[in-house]
């Protein structure tokens, strides 16, 4: 009886201490996160040395180049018409608030000043400039924050063992010290929390080790690797060193604890149209990022264009939802963003500026209907999103009878409604409804 009492009371004593270890974000971590929620749309770059290739970031990986060979790139990669203020300043015309730049993407090559690498873009190329520095230092002209991607996936580290899923023909040894490469990435991650001007970390990669659901019940040559990822430590140094800075993981499961936003990868929140969404929703801060073709990174033969209703449908129904839009850009080789992205930045820029009262401070509407409307709330004022035309009246299910007027929003005038049982019912007259999106703003009482 007494080792049993014994063995409850260490038990209850590890539970405890457990406990007391779970993650309480701080009070400045809060109002970063609230800071997040309010700014709603941010940028997203992905550029590398993969540019060069004009097939993507993951060429490295779908060609099966080795290690060897893939490292000849930086040798000729010499961006000199990469503009740092130049980026910034279009993300700031287009009404973001935010900034997220690779600082290291799977192939391995740290594009910022690493001192624990010489595999960096000032060490390993011509160009021989901090490009994330440059960033940090536009983003603070221009009042804009800045966040970094960071991959938790190597294909050219050797320590990077047991191998995932990936990157599993890049001549690599098949020997490694996993510990050591954690080590490693540790030092970079700790780097940029401590020597950059940064708002968060966007990390990727950690389902490199994770089983693929289509392969959890068969055998394969390349099951999970058992590896732990040492996440709670990586994640409370970099609480330590900032309290304040926010960290999110694209890891497609539900958020660990240390983390202060759930992404998901090109899906509206909980949806799962890619293949590898589909995970619940979280209370913390949501984001979406999505791309304006197929590719993050500069792919020359990506045609695939979303055109600009197509971008600013799924904004408006990202941020019904709840959620941030990440909106990507990959630059060419020379470091310039393709044309047509740039002219598409540009024209949401000019619908966020007629219509960006809407989005920014907003929270996730009480109403929408599926296919045709969102909606965003702030405080007594609800705007609704029709992104698809109205032909006659439209019934606002369960939307509270506390309506005291109903505008279409600039105009403002008048949208005849009833309040039913079932809810209130719109009737927008087709000439006053917009070819992209037809914005109504209804007031409570």
């Amino acid at each position: 009886m007494k080792t049993i009492c014994l063995y409850i009371c260490l038990l209850g004593s590890f539970i405890a201490a457990v406990a007391q270890e779970k993650y309480v974000p701080s009070k400045e971590n809060l109002e970063a996160r609230a800071w997040f929620e309010d700014a709603r749309f941010g940028m997203f770059i992905h550029w590398g040395v993969y540019s060069l290739l004009g097939d993507g970031e993951w060429v490295m990986n779908n060609q099966d180049i080795p290690k060897d060979r893939y490292r000849m790139l930086p040798s000729f990669f010499n961006p000199t018409d990469f503009d740092a203020d130049a980026i910034v300043s279009l993300a700031k015309e287009a009404g973001m608030k935010y900034i997220t730049f690779t600082s290291k993407h799977h192939d391995g090559l740290a594009m910022y000043d690493s001192k624990v690498s010489d595999y960096t873009i000032v060490k390993s190329t011509p160009y021989k400039k901090d490009v994330l520095r440059m960033l940090e230092e536009a983003c603070k002209k221009h009042g804009l924050k800045l966040f970094v991607y960071y991959s938790q996936l190597d294909w050219d580290h050797p320590d990077f063992y047991p191998r995932g899923w990936t990157g599993r023909k890049t001549g690599r040894p098949e020997a490694g010290d996993w510990d050591a490469y954690l080590d490693y990435q540790n030092a970079q991650i700790r780097e940029l929390a401590e020597n950059y001007d940064i708002a968060g970390f966007w990390f990727d990669g950690w389902w490199d080790q994770a089983p693929h659901k289509e392969d959890w019940h068969r055998e394969v040559d390349y099951r999970i690797s058992g590896n732990d990822w040492r996440l709670s430590e990586t994640y409370q140094m970099i609480h330590q060193i900032n309290s304040a800075l926010l960290i999110g993981n694209n890891h497609h499961e539900m958020p660990f604890d240390g983390e202060d936003f759930q992404m998901f990868e090109k899906d509206l929140p909980g949806e799962n149209t890619t293949g590898f969404g589909g995970a619940d929703i979280s209370q913390l801060p949501l984001e979406s990022c999505q791309t304006m073709n197929t590719s993050w990174g500069f792919n020359l033969q990506d045609t695939k264009e979303k055109s600009k209703k197509e971008l600013i449908h799924f904004m408006v129904q990202t941020f019904g939802n709840g959620a941030n839009l990440l909106l990507n850009v990959g630059p060419m080789p020379n470091g310039k963003i393709q044309p047509q992205h740039v002219e598409n930045l540009k024209f949401i820029g000019q619908w966020m500026d007629r219509y960006g009262e809407t989005i920014y401070q907003s929270q996730k509407g009480p109403v929408s209907i599926e296919g045709v409307m969102t909606s965003t709330q702030k405080d007594k004022r609800i705007f609704l999103h029709f992104y698809k035309p109205i032909k006659s009246e439209v019934l606002l299910e369960g939307l509270d009878a506390k309506v005291t007027k109903v505008l279409l929003y600039k105009d403002q005038s008048k949208i005849t409604y009833k309040k039913t049982k079932q809810g209130v019912t719109l009737e927008i007259p087709q000439e006053k409804q917009d070819s992209i999106v037809t914005v109504v703003e209804v007031v409570l009482k």
